[in-house]
């Protein structure tokens, strides 16, 4: 039995998690605000560069020793790496950013809620994963929430299929995240810091590619100083500040406990949207985050156990 000496540290430990993962939640809700922020002030794809540049030279100063010792042990895995980097941060990034130029900040963090739904359904028809009745309610809202938001309430919207660009592309974004977050129970065998290095030198390289296609398509715009500003809380709040809080997090109380921290994204981002963006909240956007919490609230509650 534990004593009353060692109870103590552990809840404190707990509370401090759970401080460290909310103002996680709360700097990744804050990316919904700089993303539309950005428009007119940096492209989406030098944004999407000089983030994971940034990030990645920061995190090699720091980490560079540790990094390269673990090297041997990446290496037979690098095309996994690649892939993860290129799709779950790059491509992730790149997509929001465009998507930030024809929505409101509001949508792109309503929309982001949908991302514990399609874990789940990724992992039912990838992983044949079972789902319970209770997980499906709660599935179904959040997508109902979700179509709210992409049809701003208009349901013609569904017949003729004529959603925002943007909200498609956040989408479609949340689709590659959440196949991102899928694939990392397939992670190699390292430390949390040592392979999030590794996914931002991925992410740093192949953002390259649709900053080229950008460049060539002659969208490209270098960071007013404004834009410099935006660039520099991206890469360091939610990229670099963000990741290595949630990964203490996930190591002070574990993943699974820590993972539904992730659900505060879109709470913090509609906050932030209407009162640091001043976006109009109406009754078809409360509509909708109610839905969307509502959703994951209802599949959290009654998702599988696991035995023991």
């Amino acid at each position: 039995m534990d004593s009353p000496s060692a109870i103590v540290p552990r809840r404190n430990e707990a509370v401090t998690a759970y401080l460290i993962l909310t103002f996680t939640a709360l700097l990744w809700g804050g990316n919904a605000v700089a993303g539309k922020w950005a428009v007119g002030q940096v492209s989406p794809q030098v944004l999407t560069t000089l983030r994971w540049v940034i990030a990645f030279g920061a995190l090699i100063a720091f980490t560079g020793r540790r990094s390269i010792s673990d090297l041997p042990r990446l290496r037979p895995h690098w095309l996994y790496v690649l892939l993860m980097g290129a799709t779950g941060f790059t491509a992730f990034a790149s997509l929001f950013y465009i998507a930030g130029e024809t929505t409101s900040a509001l949508n792109l963090a309503l929309i982001q809620g949908l991302i514990p739904a399609l874990v789940v359904l990724i992992n039912l028809v990838v992983h044949r994963i079972g789902v319970t009745g209770g997980q499906a309610v709660g599935l179904v809202v959040t997508l109902f929430g979700a179509v709210v938001a992409t049809t701003h309430g208009d349901w013609a919207v569904l017949t003729t299929l004529s959603f925002k660009f943007g909200d498609a592309l956040m989408v479609a974004a949340c689709v590659l995240y959440a196949a991102y977050a899928v694939a990392l129970a397939r992670r190699p065998k390292v430390a949390g810091l040592t392979f999030f290095t590794a996914l931002s030198a991925a992410a740093a390289l192949t953002s390259f590619v649709p900053l080229g296609a950008e460049w060539a398509a002659g969208h490209l715009q270098w960071p007013t100083p404004r834009g410099w500003l935006i660039v520099a809380y991206v890469a360091l709040g939610p990229t670099l500040i963000g990741q290595l809080l949630f990964i203490r997090g996930v190591e002070m109380i574990g993943a699974n406990r820590a993972g539904l921290f992730v659900n505060l994204v879109p709470v913090f981002g509609a906050m932030l949207a209407v009162l640091v963006a001043r976006e109009a909240f109406g009754p078809t956007e409360a509509l909708a985050l109610i839905l969307v919490l509502g959703g994951i609230a209802i599949a959290e509650r009654f998702r599988a156990r696991p035995a023991g």
